[in-house]
């Protein structure tokens, strides 16, 4: 009989036909008490997105859960010590989104600067024709900071090597084989940088890292981008910083309370906003679909995991 295998999270068709092709795959609400209570006695694995909450609690629903499989290399979501507590693996899926995160850090970067999607709409309303885009900022030589210096953000410093920017960066700790200047903490890197890209993982330690201080480090002349996690960045500081113009714009990928984007963020012109797709290409959510299958395969082959959460 195929392996009961559950998610809360909606994923593309192409990662549930290959659930379907492997298991007994279950997608249900998980505000669906029935429903979970319907399946949670022959239910083994959870797949899940890294935000999606799976606390101690709900584990204790799933008496024979086995294993957690993320489609995601983050997993904030995941009380990770509970699973292991429990005795139950978490899979994460690192790697196969570095490229695509990194390259959409680098839109949102050039996208702010330039001020690409103003100048679109300026096209498109037939502005042009009565005036002269405005002036926007250079992005070639400038400074970049970089906040999470991991295989994401090691990605984001070779591509803007490409643009000639000097990179500097701060992480938990110095990476002595990279030759970008370190900083000891955010708000040293802001106020040295014209650009921060925040790439470093989310979670208890990381939230609200980007404060209002970091964001006056930046300045009036800085850009914030973030593809991390909406929990860092201090969403209400970061909206008074761009109504009282104290950084010049933002990109973002990532909000505190997904799918709802702040109404004042929402009104900026000089803000560049995205629904999240860091990872969203065809390729890169096949890659992960598949290597979080390769995960719970492996699991109930009784063969050592591909890539285990080793926090």
């Amino acid at each position: 009989m195929p392996v009961s295998v559950l998610s809360f999270d909606t994923f593309p068709s192409f990662i549930v036909d290959k659930l379907n092709a492997n298991f007994d795959f279950n997608c249900i609400d998980k505000n669906d008490a029935a429903a979970l209570a319907a399946l949670a006695p022959k239910v083994r694995a959870l797949v899940a997105k890294g935000e999606t909450v799976i606390n101690d609690a709900l584990m204790a629903r799933l008496p024979n859960l086995e294993i957690i499989a993320l489609c995601s290399v983050g997993y904030d979501g995941i009380d990770v010590a509970a699973a292991r507590r429990r005795g139950i693996p978490v899979t994460n899926t690192p790697g196969v989104l570095t490229d695509d995160v990194a390259d959409l850090a680098i839109a949102l970067m050039l996208g702010v600067a330039r001020r690409v999607v103003a100048a679109d709409q300026h096209v498109r309303s037939g502005a042009w024709s009565r005036g002269a885009f405005p002036l926007n900022r250079k992005v070639s030589g400038s400074r970049l900071g970089i906040v999470g210096l991991g295989r994401i953000g090691q990605a984001i410093a070779k591509r803007a090597e490409a643009f000639g920017m000097s990179i500097a960066y701060t992480a938990r700790g110095r990476k002595a084989d990279l030759p970008y200047t370190f900083y000891p903490n955010a708000q040293a890197l802001a106020k040295d940088v014209d650009f921060l890209i925040v790439s470093t993982p989310g979670g208890a330690e990381t939230r609200g890292m980007i404060n209002a201080a970091v964001l006056d480090a930046l300045g009036p002349d800085g850009y914030l981008i973030n593809v991390a996690r909406g929990s860092v960045v201090d969403e209400p500081a970061l909206v008074a910083a761009l109504q009282e113009k104290r950084i010049a714009g933002a990109g973002l990928d990532v909000f505190v309370d997904e799918p709802n984007v702040p109404a004042a963020l929402l009104a900026m012109d000089n803000v560049v906003l995205a629904p999240h797709m860091g990872s969203g290409t065809v390729q890169t959510r096949t890659a992960m679909g598949d290597l979080a299958c390769a995960n719970l395969l492996a699991h109930f082959s009784g063969k050592a995991l591909l890539t285990p959460v080793l926090a």
